[in-house]
């Protein structure tokens, strides 16, 4: 009668979960992707410099998650979430951003993104937000949790509605750059549009927000920065 060989089997190691990073930054793509290699369970499969290259890769490659930019050319990368999320309804999405949580943090989470990490965090807050949102957990920052909790308890800002709520994504964004003293040329160069194109959502934010011309526009930039919380 023959004995049953006895065989230490090695447990399989789960497979890692693989990413997408589409962001405009090659050096910070780079950077983030040996970032992500450096931790147990997570792997970059692709990575993209603009929305349509974006969604062409997830298309390609159907990773785990998806790291989205907010400042993209072209279609930014708020827009590029709600694509994904009508493409691909059960895809994570991080979005990592050098813009102030308190700004895009809610407009991203309603586009569809499981959770939000500012550029300027610590780097281990991006690995800490990918277990997260891996293991089914929204993740935003202690500070940002903490205020939506309160605002929403309060009633929303207790009634009062935010002027700038009107405002598209982009037109937000060239807002925030022109309260931070950046002119026409230099927002065009650092969100990729031409010149043109900025003063053509400049003049938009001047109507939605009744205001009578661009120095306005520039004043009330630089005092609507100004009241955002550091």
């Amino acid at each position: 009668m023959k004995r049953a060989k006895l065989t230490s089997k090695k447990p399989k190691r789960d497979p890692a979960k693989r990413i997408v990073i589409i962001d405009d930054h090659p050096l910070f793509r780079k950077g983030l992707e040996q970032l992500i290699a450096s931790n147990k369970g997570f792997a970059v499969c692709g990575e993209a410099a603009n929305a349509a290259e974006g969604l062409s890769i997830l298309r390609k490659l159907k990773p785990d998650l998806a790291i989205v930019d907010v400042s993209l050319p072209g279609a930014n990368g708020i827009e590029l979430i709600k694509n994904i999320r009508a493409e691909f309804p059960k895809l994570p999405v991080l979005v990592l951003s050098m813009h102030d949580e308190s700004l895009y943090a809610l407009r991203s989470i309603r586009a569809g993104a499981q959770g939000y990490v500012m550029k300027q965090e610590a780097l281990e807050n991006v690995v800490r937000a990918l277990r997260e949102i891996m293991d089914g957990r929204p993740y935003l920052s202690q500070a940002m949790s903490a205020k939506l909790i309160t605002k929403f308890a309060s009633g929303s800002d207790n009634g009062k509605a935010n002027p700038t709520d009107i405002l598209s994504d982009r037109e937000l964004e060239i807002l925030e750059l022109i309260g931070k003293g950046h002119e026409v040329r230099d927002i065009a160069t650092e969100l990729h549009l031409s010149p043109k194109t900025v003063e053509t959502h400049r003049a938009h934010i001047k109507e939605k927000l009744n205001l009578a011309n661009a120095r306005q526009v520039a004043r009330y930039a630089v005092q609507w920065v100004a009241e955002q919380p550091a």
